[in-house]
C-alpha cells in the first residue's frame, strides 16, 4: 500500500493575499520524488478550533500530515497550542529547544525574551524537528509534522525528517505540448487514460497572441505504460496535422 499525505497551510496572511504560498508546490514536488502521493492540500486561518478539526481529520485519513505556519513568537502563532489540544498533550518548555535558542540569541547578541522563548514551548513527548536556518525547531506528533511557514526554514525542516518517511514508487511523467485545441482531443485523452493501467492524464490549454494549443501531462508509476500512452497520443496528434514538443 502506497503512502499518502495531506498538507495544511496555516495563516491569515496567506488567505488575505498579503503573502503568497509556495510551500504546497515545493512539498508536493519533494513528496513525488520519494513516491508519496499528496492527496489534499488546504489553507486555513489562524483559528484554534479550525486547526484542531483539520489536523485530526487529516491525521486519520493520510499516512503523513504536514502543517506549515503558526509556530513563531507572536500572539497569533497558535498552531503549537492547537496541535497539543488536538492530541490531548500538555505544553512544556522543551529543555533542548530552550538551550538551542538561548545559545543562538546569545551568540547573536539578541535578548532571549519571553516572546522568543515561546518558540521552545512544545507538546510534551513530541519529537523535535531540526531547523538549521533559524534554530527554532518544529516538532512531530504521531503522523503530523509541524513546520514553520517561512519557505527556506520549512524546506530545511522537511529535509531533516526525510529519514522518517516511507515512500513508494516514484510517480513519473511525460509532457507533450501540441498546437491542437483541448476540445479536439478530449475524447482521445479519456480513451487513452482508460486503456492503459495506472495512467493519469491532465490537459492544460494555453493561449498567446501567436498561437494556442494544449499541454498534456501523462503520469504513472509504470514507465512502460507512459511510453505506450505517449506513442498512441503522438499518433493521434500527427493524424490531426499537429506539431508537438516532448518533455520528460
Amino acid at each position: 500500500m502506497s503512502s499518502s499525505a495531506g498538507i495544511i497551510i496555516i495563516g491569515d496572511e496567506i488567505l488575505s493575499g498579503r503573502t503568497k504560498d509556495i510551500n504546497i508546490n515545493w512539498i508536493a514536488t519533494e513528496l513525488n520524488k520519494i513516491g508519496i502521493k499528496l492527496e489534499e492540500a488546504i489553507i486555513i486561518q489562524d483559528d484554534k478550533k479550525i486547526i484542531i478539526e483539520k489536523v485530526l481529520n487529516f491525521s486519520k485519513r493520510f499516512t503523513y500530515v504536514f502543517t506549515s505556519g503558526g509556530i513563531g513568537p507572536t500572539h497569533d502563532d497558535i498552531t503549537t497550542e492547537a496541535i497539543a489540544t488536538a492530541f490531548g498533550m500538555k505544553l512544556e518548555k522543551n529543555k533542548i529547544a530552550m538551550e538551542l535558542l538561548r545559545k543562538y540569541y546569545q551568540k547573536s547578541n539578541i535578548e532571549f525574551n519571553e516572546a522568543r522563548q515561546k518558540m521552545a514551548i512544545i507538546p510534551k513527548g513530541a519529537s523535535l524537528i531540526d531547523n538549521p536556518v533559524s534554530i527554532a525547531p518544529g516538532f512531530n506528533v504521531k503522523n503530523v509534522f509541524v513546520f514553520a511557514g517561512v519557505p527556506k526554514i520549512m524546506q530545511s525542516m522537511f529535509h531533516s525528517i526525510l529519514n522518517k518517511l516511507k515512500g513508494g514508487v516514484m510517480i513519473k511523467s511525460k509532457t507533450i505540448t501540441c498546437n491542437i485545441g483541448e476540445g479536439k482531443i478530449a475524447n482521445d485523452l479519456k480513451r487513452i487514460e482508460q486503456k492503459f493501467f495506472g495512467i493519469k492524464i491532465g490537459s492544460y490549454p494555453y493561449f498567446n497572441p501567436k498561437s494556442f494549443g494544449t499541454s498534456i501531462v501523462i503520469r504513472s508509476k509504470y514507465q512502460k505504460n507512459i511510453i505506450l500512452a505517449s506513442k498512441e497520443l503522438l499518433s493521434i496528434i500527427k493524424k490531426l496535422g499537429g506539431e508537438f514538443e516532448i518533455k520528460d
